[in-house]
């Protein structure tokens, strides 16, 4: 650490520090008393209004109720009892619609409503009367007095949107008398609680015990859910009829109180934490610019502190950079006792073994050098076997001018046997004869146009979607018949559906045809001769797999299989590179080739190739 940020470290510990804080346990005690605030003032809001609520709804209860109470239903007429629903209808704004059911609950007429909205009551919808019959059950009213009140449900009004709870009011005092059924929308709930929340900046909700919002100050909250934490506070048992609690994301302060007069209901009071401590928030920042300006002081006269060394500290800079050019000699005079002192003796001391750590790297690349020209005769050593490999390519090119020139003959031996064919007739005794050459012709065409296809492979891979049965059957093709002449027993497990690869089917074809024959190489003096290839997928990967009964590799062999050049055979056919250029191919196509062996029991090569 430099003497400038210890200098800056200390004064930071001893006056800043102490100074931030005291101010934030300042803060944080002006924070706690404003926060006990901001609950007492939001405990009384949400009493208030909870009252308020109630008062409302109440009160639009009571006066339809007490002018149902007056009036003789049971004296009325159809166009009295029509008139004496208007009146009950005209009792609140809020107030949707008006009817009279009978003593079990079947509407009597039809209901009391506007069909838009006029005189300040919500428009109702006609056909909505049935489902309004059935807010309210009357059956446990029907023992009640004359005027007695119940509400049903809440439920969403189906013109405004709006929440709305059915009441119904008893007509008589007998089991056998009517009821008035009216639909009151939140209206008038909502526009005071609009009102309430303007003049105090807070989010004022009417909810129900399941945590959906009948009524709110934010028209857009209407009839959602209340937030998931914010609703398990809400719905908590408390003693407390009001209570206040904290949610966190956003951080909210909230207060809940439940509504008097037995109603279900709780009104939440909520407000943003961040709006609600604002102030200190300013108080906040007036503390940080505080420590901000105090360490701006500071900064500056650590500045002036040390100035005076730094022309000292120049020296020894100026010895890194000539460090930095080569110049290794080079060494630092400086006179004292203090710090900067030692730190140029070590330096110096470092610049001599650095000359020492040069001469034994100069050393070093001359050893170096050495090991590099021993590689390179290595390299030298594989080009000549690569040029090896390109006698294979040599050998590709002539079987293709063989199968050129051999299929000019066979097309013609194949023509004039089919017209020996077309010009005798079915009891001829060479008929049989001519057709046995016809199939032979056929079958050494078939074989020389897989060998043509075979030799014009490309030199790029072209890799490209291909059905591996299919390369299989090509490929067996050429080495079939070869393998019943030497007594193989060849067995095919090939997937169905077939499954596709990406891979050149040239190159496909000749790393099957590589594996095939070294396996048939492997069998030559074993009693059984058993040849499986098998396709499948494994691992999201498609697989070719040639398994033979032959002798086996030994272990301190089975890593050395794919070298160039390197055989295990008995006989030896060819120059060992067959399972070096199969790797190779299935390298480039992004596959893997894995080896299992057991000496005296046979084989197994598995190709994996990437799935098309």
């Amino acid at each position: 650490m430099r003497l400038y940020q210890q200098l800056i470290l200390f004064m930071l510990a001893a006056t800043v520090l102490p100074l931030a804080i005291v101010g934030f346990l300042l803060l944080s005690s002006a924070e706690a008393e404003l926060a006990e605030r901001i609950d007492a003032e939001q405990r009384t809001l949400a009493s208030a209004m909870a009252e308020s609520v109630a008062s409302t709804l109440m009160k639009t209860v009571d006066a339809m109720a007490l002018t149902a109470e007056s009036i003789p239903w049971e004296n009325l007429d159809e166009s009295e009892a029509r008139g004496a629903l208007a009146l009950v209808f005209r009792q609140s704004t809020a107030v949707s619609a008006v009817m009279q059911l009978d003593a079990s609950g079947r509407p009597m007429g039809e209901p009391v409503f506007y069909p838009r909205e006029e005189a300040g009551h919500p428009s109702f919808d006609p056909a909505s009367a049935e489902i309004l019959a059935r807010a309210v059950p009357v059956q446990p009213l029907r023992r009640g007095e004359k005027g007695e009140a119940a509400l049903g449900q809440v439920y969403t009004h189906s013109r405004s949107g709006r929440a709305a709870v059915a009441v119904a009011i008893k007509l008589g005092s007998g089991e056998g008398a009517s009821f008035v059924l009216a639909e009151i929308v939140f209206k008038d709930l909502e526009e005071l609680l609009a009102r309430k929340a303007q003049d105090t900046r807070e989010r004022i909700d009417l909810v129900d015990r399941g945590g959906r919002i009948l009524a709110s100050s934010d028209p857009q909250r209407r009839l959602g859910m209340l937030e998931a934490a914010l609703q398990a506070q809400v719905a908590a048992e408390a003693s407390e009829a009001v209570r206040s609690f904290r949610v966190g994301d956003p951080p909210l302060r909230v207060s809940a109180a439940r509504l008097p007069q037995k109603l279900d209901f709780d009104v939440v009071v909520a407000v943003d934490e961040a709006t609600a401590l604002a102030p200190v928030s300013v108080m906040r920042h007036t503390v940080l610019v505080s420590i901000g300006a105090s360490l701006a002081v500071l900064l500056a006269l650590g500045a002036l502190f040390t100035r005076r060394i730094t022309s000292r500290l120049s020296l020894v800079a100026s010895a890194v950079e000539a460090f930095r050019r080569g110049e290794l000699d080079r060494r630092v005079t400086l006179d004292g006792y203090d710090e900067i002192s030692a730190l140029a003796s070590t330096f110096n001391q470092m610049g001599a073994e650095l000359e020492q750590a040069r001469s034994r790297l100069m050393r070093w690349n001359d050893d170096l050098r050495a090991k590099v020209d021993e590689a390179m005769a290595e390299l030298k050593a594989a080009q000549a076997q690569l040029l090896e490999a390109q006698k294979l390519a040599a050998v590709g090119q002539l079987g293709a001018g063989v199968a050129h020139e051999l299929n000019n003959p066979l097309a013609g031996i194949l023509g004039y046997v089919q017209l020996m064919l077309m010009s005798r007739g079915e009891t001829d005794e060479d008929l049989e004869t001519l057709r046995k050459i016809e199939q032979s012709a056929k079958r050494c065409k078939e074989i020389t146009q897989n060998l043509l296809r075979f030799s014009q492979q490309r030199a790029r891979a072209d890799l490209r979607s291909v059905d591996l049965n299919a390369v299989v059957r090509e490929a067996l093709s050429l080495t079939e018949h070869q393998m019943k002449t030497e007594g193989i027993t060849l067995k095919l497990e090939l997937s169905s559906p077939p499954v596709r690869v990406m891979t050149d089917p040239g190159h496909a074809s000749q790393v099957l045809l590589a594996l095939v024959s070294n396996a048939r190489t492997a069998m030559l003096k074993t009693s059984t001769k058993v040849l499986t290839l098998r396709t499948g997928e494994r691992e999201g990967r498609g697989f070719l797999e040639v398994e033979d009964t032959g002798k086996g590799i030994l272990p301190e062999h089975r890593h050395r299989v794919f070298e160039p050049f390197f055989t295990t055979k008995d006989v030896w056919s060819n120059v060992g590179l067959g399972l070096s250029v199969a790797y190779r191919i299935v390298s480039e196509a992004g596959g893997t080739i894995e080896l299992k062996s057991e000496v005296g029991k046979g084989s197994c090569f598995t190709v994996l190739m990437v799935k098309a």
